[in-house]
């Protein structure tokens, strides 16, 4: 089973708190405000990325988790959101329980990725949110996705999550999805008044390289306010240094590709 002619993209991370669903809804809206047909897919039993976008609990009885369990036609669980160009599939708590409902399933770590076969060639990027977990959920993200990004809070043991986050991504490589690849770390919660965030940035850089996005993601109010208000922060501040930093990484994402 292949993606070669799409855009599937993991967003993990096994630590919390790194900027992994503000990531993900703020680089999906730069995608589709590029013209890019955008889906997110909610793979977080949380669901914050729906609350993020204004899905209310009562309208995610079409969830991933159904999706999974096929009660329900992976179509008809994609909802328009307020961004033209960008469609979400819910999550709802339903979810924390599918990873117990499949380790009993044959190819239980590819059932995400049979689902979007089905509705790839609709889109030119998908997201997925994974959870702050290495749990069947995030392996079924991976196993799905062409290019893994991974958003990395610059603080003091950011490196220590990091180096188990590869190692389990080199074994899904390995044993699972020879076509992955790691598309970039993501710096996130930057504060250059911080002399360890300056550090930490220097030490990710050193030991991956180009492998780290030259876009840094900085610590700004307005991004955190943003969710309060089922909004991206390009809609909720266009001009703030978060939404600026959003807009340009999509930039460097596309970039990426022209010069494959």
């Amino acid at each position: 089973m292949s993606f070669n002619s799409k855009k599937i993209i993991a967003v993990a991370n096994q630590k919390g708190g790194v900027g992994k669903t503000t990531t993900v809804i703020n680089l999906a809206t730069a995608m589709a405000a590029c013209d890019k047909r955008t889906l997110i897919i909610d793979s977080d039993p949380q669901g914050n990325t729906s609350t993020g976008l204004g899905v209310k609990q009562e309208h995610r009885d079409k969830d991933l988790y159904s999706v999974i369990c096929s009660t329900t036609h992976i179509k008809s669980s994609i909802k328009k959101t307020i961004i033209p160009k960008l469609d979400l599939i819910p999550t709802s708590p339903n979810l924390s329980v599918l990873e117990q409902e499949l380790v009993n399933i044959e190819d239980r770590e590819f059932q995400l990725r049979e689902r979007l076969q089905e509705i790839d060639e609709y889109y030119d990027y998908i997201f997925i949110d994974c959870p702050p977990s290495l749990g069947l959920l995030t392996l079924n993200a991976l196993c799905a996705a062409k290019n893994l990004i991974v958003p990395l809070q610059t603080e003091y043991y950011a490196l220590e999550g990091l180096t188990q986050l590869i190692k389990t991504f080199d074994l899904i490589k390995i044993n699972f999805n020879k076509d992955i690849n790691l598309q970039g770390i993501l710096l996130t919660m930057y504060d250059k008044r911080n002399k360890i965030c300056e550090m930490v940035a220097a030490d990710v850089r050193k030991h991956f390289g180009k492998k780290v996005f030259n876009t840094v993601i900085p610590r700004n109010v307005r991004v955190s306010e943003a969710p309060s208000y089922g909004q991206p922060v390009l809609m909720y501040d266009i001009s703030c240094p978060g939404s600026q930093a959003y807009a340009a990484l999509a930039g460097e994402i596309i970039n990426q590709e022209k010069s494959l």
